[in-house]
C-alpha cells in the first residue's frame, strides 16, 4: 500500500461514513416496511392491496427508487475515495457485489411481484396462488432485509480500520 496523505484518509473517512450512516437508514426504513407496512396489505389479499398504488395509497416506488440510487453512487464513490486503501477497498468491493446481488434478486423478484399486487388492486382479478405468493414475498422480504444489515454491519469494522490510519 502506497504512502496515504492525512487529506486522502480524511476524504476516504468522510465517504466511508455516509455510506454506512445511508445505509443503515436505509436499514430502518427497510426493517419499518417489513414490520408495519408489509404486514398491513399482505394481512387481506387482494382488498389491502389497495395500499400499495400510487395516488391511492402508501406506493413507496419513488421512495426506494431515490433512496437506493442515492446510496449506491455514495457507495461507488466511496469505493473510488478509498481505492488507496487495499483491505478497505477489497472489503467494499466485496460489499458492494453482495449489495448488487441483492438488488438484482430485488429487481427480478420483488418489484415484478409488487408490481403483480398492484394489478390485482386495480382489476380485482385473483389468481388462484396468490396466498401463497404474498406469503413467499412476505418471507423472502424478511430474508432479504436480513442480507441488507449484516452487509451493512461489515461496514462498521471497515470503519474502524480507516480511523485507525489517523494514528
Amino acid at each position: 500500500m502506497e504512502t496515504l496523505t492525512t487529506n486522502y484518509v480524511a476524504r476516504a473517512e468522510i465517504w466511508l461514513c455516509a455510506t454506512t450512516l445511508i445505509y443503515f437508514l436505509m436499514n430502518g426504513a427497510q426493517i419499518f416496511e417489513t414490520l408495519v407496512f408489509v404486514p398491513k396489505w399482505a394481512s387481506f389479499p387482494p382488498n389491502h392491496f389497495k395500499l400499495l398504488l400510487d395516488g391511492n395509497g402508501t406506493s413507496l416506488k419513488n421512495f426506494w427508487i431515490i433512496f437506493h440510487s442515492l446510496h449506491e453512487v455514495i457507495f461507488i464513490l466511496t469505493i473510488l475515495f478509498c481505492w488507496k486503501i487495499d483491505p478497505v477497498r477489497n472489503w467494499l468491493l466485496v460489499l458492494f457485489i453482495l449489495h448488487i446481488a441483492v438488488r438484482v434478486w430485488t429487481l427480478t423478484f420483488f418489484a415484478p411481484n409488487i408490481i403483480l399486487f398492484q394489478k390485482i388492486a386495480e382489476s380485482q382479478t385473483v389468481p388462484a396462488n396468490l396466498i401463497s405468493k404474498v406469503s413467499l414475498w412476505q418471507k423472502l422480504n424478511c430474508v432479504r432485509v436480513a442480507i441488507f444489515i449484516i452487509i451493512s454491519c461489515g461496514l462498521i469494522p471497515l470503519c474502524v480500520k480507516l480511523f485507525s490510519f489517523r494514528s
